[in-house]
């Protein structure tokens, strides 16, 4: 199994059906309820329509704080014990970061299933999804390791809170809904997206934790398993825009809705929740024909969620609060009162206002101001001769060059130039559904030429050996951090002989993957010199840009490519 690097949270989400006025003992990473630090075991949830579980003996491997896995992992808390696995935080020795691993017996009737699911999750490669780095059975244990991200935190945790505002509930519908669609187009589905199962990372994007294998250790199946995933997501939302759960029984730390009224629409539960996102949230719910005010048809797929989002006006984030500045207080020196003596007490100060003195009025006082405005006529006078001067120099100039001359303009500030500098780049990551070599993809950014991100040996086709697993190539997609406007990109690559082009993504994309996420062409396809170099005629604005590699160098009969260092040019004030 291929390593994946960086760190989440990924444990079995117990449910969460305990109401907000729960006991303080609760917050594990996916929201399980603990006693003393473990988890306690309790009965599965009931099933939804449509989906199935599989029984599951109540023995959980009796491992301890300490164990090694591998002579590499090593267990430092468990945070889930339940139906036969138990869940834990990790260290991996070898890499120097936290992971988690879930742990279960060989025997366990879901074995077989949870390793399956893991190593499907993995292959998807997505970077929306929190990854699965190992799946292993090993000494009549299975176990899967997976990332743990410490900064990010639980849609749980944040509705805690109170609702979200309607342009992060926004980024959310739009960011799981996109990740599943593209989760199923590859046949995997989640069938426990939760609060729990939802992460916020410090900078603003979710990631879905749990990928198919939630649902493999809990043994949940499901006969329409992207109805399941579509009316989960309108779960969320609507838990988002009201900080209630869509149904009658409390949930996840959040009240349930009024019994016998059934599932109504989110502007009746919370006064101004956004309309648009309310309907949305109605359209992908279960609501036994409850449907939007405007009557649309049902969103019935992940796929079909998306879109329906993507057809919304955009929501624009709140304005920054302005506070005012506090009111302008006058020194004792402005005030008057600097080098006074304090008053007495029960004693009132009245302070003498001192009239300006008269204008000049006397006779010496008249002249003077003739005097004075004399000059300024004859210093006027001066200023108005020497500019017309000028300026019938200027004509006979022009008139003795044909009047192929211009004047430049006297007045104003002249227009600011920007010049192209070099941009900093913020990451990078390896693209393709198969990552290639991930954990050296940042020499490709590094200012080093003399290192760099260099692909495996491939063999028969330079088309990384025809595989199916490389069917969209590879490449390094370069993050500016911000949205930027570039002008130059500039790749020196590991030999000469890729075939190789540059592509943009739209400057509002969230965190672009795939092929389709990099629309804008700023080359076309061709075979490259050492360096492969992109000059714009006009700048492009965009954060994400993509070197994208479909065929590799000869080596040693062999196909190797990769690149040593990428520059990237733009436009900065």
């Amino acid at each position: 199994m291929a390593e994946r690097s960086t760190a989440a949270v990924d444990v079995a989400d117990n449910g969460g059906d305990q109401p907000p006025a729960a006991g303080a003992a609760k917050a594990t990473a996916d929201g399980v309820e603990t006693q003393n630090g473990r988890a306690a075991d309790k009965p599965v949830p009931e099933e939804k329509d449509g989906e199935h579980r599989t029984a599951a003996p109540a023995a959980t491997p009796e491992l301890h704080s300490g164990h090694k896995l591998a002579r590499r992992y090593r267990l430092e808390e468990c945070v889930t014990r339940l139906d036969g696995f138990s869940s834990w935080r990790a260290v991996d020795e070898k890499l120097r970061r936290a992971v988690g691993v879930h742990l279960l017996p060989a025997d366990h009737p879901r074995a077989r299933s949870v390793l399956a699911a893991a190593r499907s999750s993995a292959l998807l490669g997505d970077p929306r999804f929190v990854q699965v780095l190992d799946a292993v059975e090993e000494n009549d244990l299975v176990y899967v390791v997976h990332e743990w991200l410490p900064d990010a935190t639980e849609l749980t945790s944040l509705l805690a809170a109170g609702p979200l505002e309607p342009h992060e509930a926004y980024q959310l519908v739009s960011q799981v809904s996109q990740a599943m669609a593209a989760a199923h187009r590859e046949g995997l589905s989640h069938l426990r997206l939760t609060p729990g199962a939802i992460l916020r990372t410090s900078t603003g994007q979710y990631r879905i934790r749990g990928l198919a294998v939630n649902a493999a250790l809990r043994g949940i199946t499901s006969d329409t398993p992207q109805r399941t995933d579509t009316e989960a997501i309108g779960a969320l939302l609507y838990a988002s825009l009201t900080q209630r759960w869509p149904y009658e029984n409390d949930a996840y730390g959040l009240a349930g809705l009024p019994k016998d009224l059934g599932l109504i629409p989110p502007d009746q539960v919370r006064a101004g929740v956004h309309r648009g996102l309310g309907q949305l949230a109605m359209r992908a719910l279960v609501n036994d024909g409850a449907t939007a005010s405007r009557q649309e048809p049902p969103c019935t797929t992940p796929e079909e969620l998306a879109k329906a989002v993507a057809a919304m006006p955009r929501i624009r984030p709140p304005e920054p609060a302005f506070t005012a500045p506090p009111e302008y207080q006058h020194t004792t020196y402005q005030q008057g009162s600097y080098g006074r003596p304090p008053a007495h007490p029960g004693t009132s100060v009245t302070q003498v206002v001192v009239p300006p003195p008269p204008p000049l009025q006397s006779r010496a006082g008249r002249v003077l101001k003739w005097a004075v405005s004399a000059l300024l006529i004859t210093a006027l006078g001066l200023g108005s001769w020497q500019l017309a001067d000028t300026l019938l120099d200027h004509g006979k100039g022009d008139s003795g060059n044909g009047g192929s001359q211009q004047t430049a303009p006297t007045g104003g500030e002249p227009p600011k130039v920007r010049h192209p500098k070099q941009l900093k780049v913020s990451a990078a990551s390896v693209f393709g559904r198969e990552q290639i070599e991930k954990e050296d993809v940042h020499k490709a950014v590094d200012g080093d030429r003399s290192a760099g991100w260099v692909t495996n040996h491939f063999k028969g086709q330079p088309n990384f050996g025809n595989l199916p697993s490389y069917e969209d190539g590879s490449g390094v997609i370069v993050d500016l951090g911000s949205v930027q406007e570039v002008t130059k990109l500039e790749a020196d690559m590991y030999l000469a002989g890729h075939k190789a082009q540059v592509r943009a993504a739209a400057a509002d994309a969230p965190s672009p993957v795939t092929l389709s996420d990099f629309p804008q062409e700023l080359t076309k396809p061709q075979t490259t010199g050492k360096t492969l170099e992109t000059r714009l005629e006009a700048p492009v604005k965009t954060r994400f840009l993509l070197v994208h590699i479909t065929e590799l160098p000869a080596e040693g009969g062999v196909y190797r490519g990769g690149i040593n260092e990428i520059k990237v040019m733009g436009l900065v004030d």
